[in-house]
C-alpha cells in the first residue's frame, strides 16, 4: 500500500550510552521500519548501527545517552543519531577493509556529521 505524498512517519527514542543498547536500537528501528514497509530497512539499520556504535564508543554519550530519530517521507528516509559530543579524531580509512563511515558512504552519498564537542548529529538520507 503506497504512502500518501504528504505523510511523514516519525520514530524517536533515547537509549542508554552502553554497547548493549546499540542492538536494542537496531531492534526497535527494524520493527518500526518493517511496520512502515520501508524497502531499505536493512540498509537503514546498518547506518543506524554505525552511528549508534560511534556514539557509544567515541563520544561523551558513553555511559550517558544517545538519541535515534527517523522520519519516513514518501520518497526517502531521514535517519539521525544524536550524541553528547566530545573530542573526535578522524582516522584515515583502511582501504584494505572498509568499515565505519566507509560503510555509510557505500550505502548513501547523502550523509554527514554536524556539531562539535558539545554535541553531534550523524545523519543519512536513504532514497526509496
Amino acid at each position: 500500500m503506497p504512502r500518501a505524498a504528504v505523510e511523514t512517519i516519525r520514530f524517536t527514542r533515547v537509549f542508554h550510552g552502553r554497547a548493549d543498547q546499540v542492538s536494542r536500537a537496531r531492534h526497535e528501528v527494524t520493527r518500526h521500519l518493517l511496520a512502515c514497509r520501508f524497502p531499505r530497512t536493512d540498509d537503514a539499520v546498518l547506518l543506524l548501527s554505525e552511528f549508534a556504535s560511534n556514539a557509544v564508543l567515541h563520544s561523551a554519550s558513553a555511559g550517558q545517552f544517545f538519541t535515534v530519530r527517523t522520519e519516513l517521507f514518501a520518497a526517502y528516509l531521514w535517519l539521525e543519531v544524536e550524541d553528547l559530543g566530545g573530542q573526535w579524531i578522524m582516522k584515515l580509512p583502511d582501504e584494505s577493509r572498509p568499515h565505519g563511515l566507509q560503510v555509510v558512504e557505500a550505502l548513501t552519498p547523502s550523509w554527514g556529521v554536524d556539531g562539535d564537542e558539545g554535541g553531534r548529529v550523524a545523519w543519512a538520507r536513504l532514497e526509496l
